[in-house]
């Protein structure tokens, strides 16, 4: 019957529409909340076999969902690991259970942006207990090899196993003018010195210092220097390692070392340009710089100069604070200047990111609708990146809710008004009875 149909559309419309008021409520609810995604509905016609002498009302049904690809605006904080990503895709985190929990039984989850903080043992946590993941760097700042498809390689990102760190010295670059005079004859033959400091595998400070004596021939020029290698660490005051280096006067590339013959424990590779020098805490790269090549010691008509002196590894330093750059590379900085990558912090994403399944605290987890995760390196393929000092708004619009509020009240009305219409119209078919 006709009349029955408009009641049950009447209903199923006060139903529906009772629904996109919860989703408003909540929308309006968590317009403060840093990275709420907006509820939306979708309304669909339901429509019942119909005959060409009635016609019989089918209804409405609806479909509540998160419009999690929606991106809300980034703002600036004040902290360093308040962290946000500037476009598609989220960044990994657990609770905590899955802090200690083998990564084969964390429970993954994902979330827009995140106000993290270091806790008591150093976890990088949320108030409401999200803890974030990352992928651990070794020494050089390298992550290896990763499984993307899945968070087996990813750990709770902790800081307080770096509170103190010491790189040791694995390279030193020299690049020093030695007169050409020195090597003329008549010249005084007195030796040049050079200290270089080092710093060794417990982060103290040693010195490797260079002699350098020119050989004074009896005419001419020789062009050639004998140079000792002095390690403060021997204790000894010997020489680690002996060079008898000469220099070419050519034309084409005077100035510019001709040969070098490394002695006495050192070993010369033409072919980088770098002297090997094993000292107590391990072995150190030298480059002096390769046959013919203008980069490295050489040997020009001017004072002696060290013009351009490197090395790697820092001292003994006390964490002071970390950072986050765009390709999610999360960084210690120490005091004493010293920068190292602790961890990568990847970004998530799947390929139906509104078919994921919402949680509290404005995280969600895989489901079978949203499709397979993949872990992207930040800013890279359809992802974005990760921005520190930031959060992400909520992607609530209040004009946009409230203009739906109205329209959701008024069609609630409506309906309303349908079932109290045919309700009476009921109650004049029974009074035709008496």
């Amino acid at each position: 019957m006709s009349i029955s149909s408009s009641l049950n559309a009447g209903v199923m419309g006060l139903s529906v529409n009772g629904t996109r008021l919860a989703t408003i409520s909540d929308n309006i609810a968590n317009s403060g909340t840093y990275g709420y995604k907006r509820s939306l509905v979708d309304f669909s016609s339901m429509v019942l076999q119909q005959r060409s002498s009635a016609y019989a009302a089918g209804g409405v049904q609806v479909s509540a969902f998160k419009d999690i690809a929606a991106t809300g605006s980034l703002v600036s904080t004040g902290s360093a690991t308040d962290i946000a990503v500037s476009g598609r895709g989220l960044i990994p985190v657990t609770d905590n259970t899955g802090v200690t929990a083998l990564p084969s039984d964390r429970n993954l989850m994902l979330t827009p942006t995140g106000s993290f903080y270091a806790d008591q043992n150093g976890n990088l946590r949320t108030q409401s207990g999200l803890f974030l993941l990352g992928w651990p760097a070794d020494s050089s700042g390298s992550i290896g090899n990763i499984s993307r498809n899945s968070g087996i390689n990813l750990e709770p990102v902790n800081i307080a196993t770096s509170q103190f760190t010491a790189t040791p010295t694995s390279r030193i670059d020299l690049g020093i003018n030695l007169p050409a005079d020195a090597t003329r004859v008549g010249a005084n033959g007195n030796p040049y010195s050079l200290p270089v400091e080092y710093f060794d595998n417990l982060g103290r400070a040693q010195t490797l210092t260079f002699v350098m004596t020119p050989v004074v021939p009896a005419a001419g020029a020789s062009n050639q220097w004998n140079v000792e290698i002095i390690d403060s660490a021997d204790g000894t005051g010997n020489s680690i390692g002996d060079l008898a280096i000469e220099f070419t006067d050519t034309a084409a590339s005077g100035g510019r070392i001709s040969t070098v013959a490394a002695s006495n424990g050192a070993s010369y590779d033409a072919a980088t340009g770098v002297v090997l020098l094993n000292l107590p805490h391990g072995p150190v790269n030298v480059f002096v710089g390769r046959p013919s090549d203008s980069a490295g010691v050489t040997q020009l008509a001017a004072p002696f100069a060290p013009t351009s002196v490197k090395k790697d590894g820092a001292p003994i330093g006390d964490l002071q604070s970390v950072e986050i750059d765009e390709q999610g590379y999360l960084q210690a900085i120490y005091d004493s200047g010293f920068r190292r990558t602790l961890y990568q912090i990847p970004v998530g994403d799947v390929p139906n990111m509104n078919g994921l399944r919402a949680l509290d605290s404005q995280a969600y987890a895989i489901s079978a609708t949203s499709g397979n995760l993949y872990l992207w390196d930040a800013n890279t393929g359809p992802v974005g990146g990760v921005s520190g000092y930031s959060l992400m708004e909520s992607t609530t619009d209040i004009a946009a809710e409230l203009t739906d509020l109205i329209e959701t009240q008024r069609a609630y009305s409506s309906n309303a008004k349908i079932v109290q219409t045919v309700d009476e119209m009921l109650q004049e078919t029974t009074n035709l009875k008496r």
